[in-house]
């Protein structure tokens, strides 16, 4: 079975059956995992279905590779990097058509943010590193150097709604940190993961440094995280998986860092009304529904101020309505497929539940209707509902990860922050307002790691990046991506 995307005679990257990459090779096993695409619901692609032995081979090849790795100058380690950012980005079409392909999602949004940012994250950390500068304190009698250093074999386990994105943003600092890596991406979407590790092997990293090993969670990714030789593990995924996640490294004393779920929400206050009102509605829409809902950082519930909600639910209604579900390789859709048939009848359950708790459905909550190829695909409209009560319904404090939103109105601030604050989840929040004092006193009160003020999504990847409760431990971006990456190491000096 291969892939149904063609190379350019000069691409490094080749069709076919996708298979691990461990020790510098490229190798396959026994069983396969079918992997579906979701805009056609048939079969793509065959991946390898690894067991304890593979992880065990991955994980020894890292090993063996750490010590020379780890005295790699940063210089040769950071010009990898920028090798790996240039052959993505000449590859950068074919990858955006495979991420399309394996995901189900718009070719809008994986050529011009997905495979741009994961050609980015390389040239970022590869120049980050330029400006980590080492840490000297001065005392009376002695000097204190402080020095970074690799930690061992990392583990980074990363999920199928950005593959490429969430995979490199992982590998370019543990890579530049001077750790060895095996990694274990998502079984329904293995396709960028695999074509990262024909670019690597085509830079030339040396064997063993770079390790892929494709399969389930339980059979492939649990041992990886218990195996006595991984020291850190980097997971993003599903809160309940992050949980066992955790249960497994913490006892063995492993570096941990967990990007996990949300329930994230937008406040819209009164105040931007006449402030940017078109703006803010088409940034919510997008902020709702890009990927299909299927990003973290997605806003699943909106809180509007009552004064301001007719206007609002008419206005936003329409905007979602004119979301175009279609062909995902055509550039004016700009919704695709939901990522597996199970996740849409996850979704669809949800919706279900929302009429049984008094819910209204606005518009969506059915199948499209697609015709010829598309019509055995994962698909599901943008869904808008209304009339839940925002700190009880289950379909409102749930993550659902999928095509759906719910709209609730509040009386005042505090009655925002305190709806805002009732779930267990706290990754990010969005909040609209004219009024400066307004938005420093709600966005500090808001339990979340991140927070945008009049705009979603505008990303410094110098920031923390990271949740709080339920939304996981640890930050990611810039030096808190070293710190994760590199163990600190303090020398005293005395005259």
């Amino acid at each position: 079975m291969t892939t149904a995307t063609k190379c350019s005679s000069d691409s490094v990257l080749t069709d076919g059956d996708v298979r691990n990459y461990i020790n510098g090779n490229f190798v396959s096993t026994a069983d396969t995992i079918d992997d579906f695409g979701p805009a056609t619901g048939t079969v793509i692609a065959r991946i390898p279905r690894s067991q304890q032995a593979d992880v065990d081979n991955a994980v020894a090849a890292a090993k063996s590779a750490y010590p020379e790795w780890k005295a790699t100058p940063v210089a040769v380690r950071a010009e990898y990097l920028h090798k790996i950012c240039a052959a993505i980005q000449k590859e950068a079409a074919h990858l955006a058509e495979l991420e399309t392909l394996d995901c189900g999602k718009p070719i809008s949004l994986t050529s011009q943010v997905e495979i741009p940012r994961a050609a980015l994250n390389f040239k970022f950390f590869a120049e980050f590193a330029t400006g980590d500068e080492t840490q000297s304190h001065e005392m009376a009698d002695a000097v204190n150097i402080t020095q970074r250093a690799p930690v061992g074999v990392a583990a980074l386990i990363t999920p199928w709604n950005l593959p490429l994105y969430l995979l490199t943003w992982k590998v370019a600092p543990a890579l530049l940190c001077g750790n060895t890596i095996v990694a274990k991406p998502s079984e329904l979407t293995p396709l960028t993961a695999n074509a990262l590790a024909q670019i690597i092997h085509s830079v030339g990293l040396p064997a063993g440094v770079f390790n892929l090993v494709h399969g389930y969670g339980a059979e492939c990714g649990g041992p990886l995280v218990g195996h006595e030789d991984v020291s850190l593990v980097s997971f993003t995924g599903g809160t309940a998986t992050g949980k066992l996640v955790a249960a497994t490294a913490a006892p063995q004393f492993k570096k941990l860092s967990l990007e996990l779920g949300g329930k994230n929400a937008a406040i819209i206050f009164k105040d931007c009304e006449n402030d940017d009102w078109d703006n803010m509605i088409a940034t919510t829409v997008r902020s709702s529904f890009l990927n299909s809902g299927q990003v973290c950082l997605c806003c699943s519930r909106i809180l509007v101020e009552e004064s301001v909600y007719d206007r609002f639910v008419t206005d936003f209604v329409k905007g979602v309505e004119a979301l175009r579900i279609g062909r995902p390789l055509d550039k004016d859709t700009t919704t695709g497929a939901l990522s597996s048939r199970a996740h849409v009848e996850k979704v669809r359950s949800y919706i279900q539940l929302a009429k049984e708790e008094g819910g209204v459905i606005l518009t969506g909550g059915v199948i499209p209707d697609l015709k010829e190829e598309f019509a055995e695909g994962f698909w599901l409209k943008p869904t808008v509902i209304a009339g839940l009560d925002p700190r009880t319904s289950r379909v409102a404090t749930e993550e659902i990860f999928g095509p759906v939103v719910t709209i609730h109105t509040f009386k005042d601030a505090a009655d925002a922050v305190d709806i805002h604050n009732s779930v267990k989840y706290g990754l990010a929040g969005t909040l609209w307002t004219s009024n400066l004092k307004q938005a420093h006193a709600v966005s500090r009160q808001m339990h979340t790691g991140m927070v945008w003020v009049n705009t979603w999504l505008h990303r410094d990847l110098r920031v923390p990046f990271g949740g709080v409760m339920a939304s996981g431990v640890g930050r990611e971006g810039g030096k808190h991506s070293l710190e994760f990456f590199s163990e600190l190491k303090n020398i005293c000096f005395k005259y």
